[in-house]
């Protein structure tokens, strides 16, 4: 099976016509904070796409210093829009320190807060750590190159 990246279609539906997935702060449930996001990280063996609609275990990555279902993102950030696309980056990387994993190529950003519903498949090649750190710096958060983008 392959993984490969793209808005999951559950997650476009949930956000342009059920308001499920707040990044921001918002009283449309009646509340008043953000949702908490988590990323995920899974194996070549794993089936992660667009068409994944919530966080699964199956073929996570696994191995010293792991934890399942991955680390909290960092969302200080509020999400904007330029040139009609709407946007949001992690304010920081994601790092998991001293873990040991294999053939990790993918990541799951998913809400935690609601039922662990997906909201983007990220591929970056097959990678293997040793009892090391890995990071995944994020980028600018604008328009053209943000994590999640929206838009025509």
């Amino acid at each position: 099976m392959a993984n490969t990246q793209a808005v999951c279609n559950s997650y476009k539906q949930e956000s342009a016509f059920g308001a499920i997935h707040a990044f921001d702060t918002t009283v449309a449930r009646a509340g008043t904070t953000k949702d908490s996001f988590k990323f995920a990280l899974f194996t070549s063996a794993a089936t992660i796409n667009k068409s994944t609609t919530a966080y699964a275990a199956t073929n996570e990555a696994s191995g010293a210093g792991y934890t399942a279902g991955g680390i909290a993102v960092p969302n200080a950030t509020p999400s904007a829009i330029g040139s009609d696309i709407a946007y949001w980056t992690p304010s920081g990387s994601l790092v998991w320190n001293t873990v040991t994993f294999t053939s990790v190529d993918c990541g799951l950003l998913y809400n935690s807060t609601q039922a662990n519903r997906s909201v983007a498949a990220y591929t970056f090649g097959s990678t293997t750590v040793a009892a090391g750190n890995f990071t995944l710096t994020m980028p600018v958060n604008d328009a053209t190159n943000a994590l999640l983008r929206a838009g025509p």
